[in-house]
């Protein structure tokens, strides 16, 4: 197990960073990671074809918000990306430009006549803010001020487009609140979903609402002093009684994206039982960690030094991923949000025995 950040880098061509998805969306690529032996090249289309009677998929139907807003104190622009909403309904966001703006100060914006006030600054460039608009006048501000915070490696020179509007959304999403797209849900459709209904697996959704710290990278190079900035998880009782259930039954719980999984483990107790859940999770899972919940994992492709990799490392094997991860560059699958996404097997689990390495 390694706490260094530079183990967990490795060489991307940039012609590899899609910039728009796949067409059809099921046509996406699939590499199917076995814990051993050789991976397979495969469509989403064939996702189907892993499942069996009993099995559950656990989706994310979080929706995304125009969460990037333009805004001004006096002469200067400040870039706002919201974060995550805070119980006394002020938001906590990321600023661009943050050095010109103190607490007090009060935000403008060119499109609207509604305000910020800056109730804190913090380290590193959040802050909270207070807006003049909130409930259905705080939607309405946000379909005139803002834009979808797309990832900066989606190159808009001109912005997001009405087609980013369509593709930066799952079939799965229900409840808006979130920054950024849980991207392994995009590759879904209403055929790819009737196919999975067929194999007599079920399926089910929770929510986590992904912040804008999701696009941060790792700035230090000892991974165990990277701080996860906080984002909220809903799991109703009915879901989470369903998730035991399924396992209870013998059926396997596929994570459909990392941001499912985190919250699958959030709610986990120590046995691997899931708890109803309605609260903020910080959960940074890297290699060591101990799986509760999960036995497989649909995701995307992901940065490289990101704490993405290092989950999936800690899912997969680390030794496993960097091979995985490799065989995609050679052959050329597609990286990031619009790329195509991988089928791993968890390797570490609170339900099997840990290997030598992994006990000592």
């Amino acid at each position: 197990m390694s706490n260094r950040t530079e183990d967990f880098d490795f060489h991307l061509p940039d012609a590899l960073i899609a910039q728009e998805p796949a067409r059809p969306r099921e046509s996406a690529r699939l590499l199917d990671v076995p814990l051993h032996g050789a991976f397979s090249d495969k469509r989403m289309s064939d996702f189907p074809g892993f499942l069996k009677p009993g099995d559950l998929l656990v989706a994310n139907d979080t929706r995304v918000i125009r969460a990037s807003i333009q805004a001004c104190r006096g002469e200067a622009r400040i870039g706002i990306t919201l974060d995550r909403i805070l119980p006394d309904t002020s938001w906590h966001v990321l600023l661009r430009n943050a050095r010109r703006v103190k607490a007090g100060d009060t935000l403008t914006f060119p499109t609207s006549a509604h305000t910020a006030t800056v109730l804190a600054r913090e380290e590193g460039g959040g802050a909270i803010l207070r807006f003049s608009a909130e409930g259905s006048d705080f939607d309405t501000f946000l379909s005139e001020a803002g834009t979808l915070a797309l990832p900066p490696y989606i190159h808009r020179p001109d912005g997001p487009t009405e087609q980013d509007a369509h593709d930066y959304a799952t079939i799965f999403a229900q409840h808006k609140g979130a920054v950024a797209a849980p991207t392994a849900g995009l590759h879904f459709t209403p055929a790819l979903l009737s196919a999975i209904d067929a194999t007599g697996a079920g399926r089910c959704t929770l929510t986590l609402h992904v912040g804008a710290g999701t696009f941060l990278p790792v700035r230090s190079d000892d991974i165990s002093s990277h701080h996860m900035h906080a984002e909220h998880g809903i799991i109703t009782p009915e879901t989470a009684e369903r998730i035991n259930a399924t396992r209870q039954a013998g059926g396997r719980i596929i994570a459909v994206g990392t941001t499912s999984l985190r919250l699958l483990e959030s709610a986990a107790d120590e046995h691997g039982v899931v708890h109803p859940f309605n609260q903020e999770t910080s959960i940074f899972i890297r290699p060591g960690y101990r799986f509760r919940a999960a036995d497989m994992l649909l995701t995307n492709f992901h940065l490289p030094r990101s704490t993405l990799f290092m989950l999936v490392s800690a899912f997969a094997g680390h030794e496993r991923m960097r091979q995985a991860y490799a065989h995609a560059v050679e052959t050329g699958y597609r990286f990031y949000s619009y790329g195509d996404a991988c089928l791993l097997r968890c390797a570490s689990s609170v339900h099997t025995a840990p290997s030598p390495a992994q006990s000592s």
